[in-house]
């Protein structure tokens, strides 16, 4: 071997141990960096799901008994003919307000009144024996069994008199109560037996709302209590009434007892035979915390709803209290303030991220969430 290969040899001996180093090296680095890039958190990129929300917040809230039924009034009277007859007049037609005693028809009385001018001149000619009988019968002229007989027969032509009048008074139809007349059943020209049916007529003021209820509400419901009713046949219009009896006993066959609801009929839109929606409020909370009715969850008999914080819903657990329309009560679970979804929480889950997308601006929601509470 020659002295330049030698040479060679020696040189390239440290080259090589240089480049599996530096290789090593490199191995290492990069090794290093793709843990590195291994361990790094991924980015979420699950979407938000669009939610309606509003907040809680404190107000009165009202405990009421529902239950629907047809108005009656408080007095309805059937008029009918005392006597029999041809119907000569008619006064009184259809919707007429009427006072008591008030004429509605008239009968022709030509029969009874001479029947009445008859027993007039009958009584009155004993009136005169009487007399007479009367003046013997001081004297001792006539026995006492004798005048017994006369004034007897006197009384007997009195009331055969009165009887006459009342008859012939009778012929006159009148109005048993004050109202309005609902029904007219005759004409004239009819021919009535006594006791038929002519008029009705009724006392729309106050009207009644006659309720059945639950025996279990017994002890929340009392007179005087507020109630509201409105009419499907008034819709948007409603009225204010109050419990005017109830009574004290409960039906074995139903379970119910009886709740008697008067209302003033002040702009006569109400009538009797409408159909109607009684509300009785019996309790209210002045204080109360309260959020929409369609924020809350029921599943297997536990109430829950979903709040929003930092734009994630999180499932909250609730108690409530009375239900008022289209709000609820929660006694127990939120916070005045705290923001709850309305709609869409059906596809909710705890943890999940949601955008609200009320028309209102989220910034109105989030202060209305920071007015103060009112005071009680």
């Amino acid at each position: 071997m020659t002295p330049g290969h030698t040479m060679n040899r020696q040189t390239l001996a440290p080259l090589s141990l240089l480049l599996v180093l530096a290789g090593s090296l490199s191995l290492s680095a990069c090794g290093g960096s793709a843990a590195q890039a291994q361990e790094a958190p991924k980015a979420d990129t699950t979407p938000a799901i669009p939610v309606e929300a509003a907040v809680a917040q404190r107000g009165e809230v009202a405990a009421t008994y529902s239950g629907t039924t047809t108005l009656e009034a408080d007095q309805e009277a059937a008029v009918v003919a005392k006597v029999g007859g041809t119907v000569a007049e008619i006064y009184a037609e259809e919707g007429r307000a009427v006072r008591a005693g008030d004429a509605l028809a008239k009968l022709d009385d030509a029969e009874l009144r001479y029947a009445a001018e008859q027993a007039q001149a009958n009584y009155e000619k004993k009136q005169q024996e009487f007399a007479r009988s009367q003046t013997l019968f001081d004297r001792k002229l006539i026995s006492a069994d004798a005048f017994d007989t006369v004034k007897y027969d006197l009384a007997v032509l009195k009331a055969s008199y009165d009887i006459a009048k009342l008859n012939l008074d009778r012929t006159t139809i009148r109005s048993p109560i004050d109202g309005v007349v609902a029904r007219r059943l005759i004409k004239v020209g009819n021919t009535l037996t006594p006791n038929q049916q002519v008029y009705v007529v009724t006392d729309f003021d106050p009207l009644l709302a006659v309720l059945y209820v639950p025996e279990n509400a017994l002890a929340r419901l009392r007179p005087g209590q507020p109630a509201a009713i409105s009419a499907d046949a008034l819709a948007g219009k409603s009225f204010t009434g109050r419990v005017a009896r109830l009574s004290p006993v409960v039906d074995p066959q139903t379970g119910t007892f009886k709740v008697t609801v008067e209302v003033h009929r002040n702009d006569r839109a109400l009538a009797p035979g409408m159909f109607s929606r009684v509300s009785v409020t019996y309790d209210v909370h002045k204080n109360a915390l309260t959020v929409p009715r369609t924020a809350i969850l029921t599943e297997d008999g536990e109430s829950a709803v979903y709040t929003v914080k930092d734009g994630v819903a999180h499932r909250v657990a609730v108690a409530l209290g009375y239900a008022d329309g289209d709000k609820v009560e929660i006694t127990r679970g939120l916070a005045n303030g705290d923001m709850v979804v309305t709609l869409g929480q059906n596809s909710l889950k705890d943890g999940t991220k949601v955008a609200i997308v009320n028309n209102t601006p989220q910034k109105a929601v989030a202060a209305q969430a920071q007015k103060p509470a009112p005071s009680v």
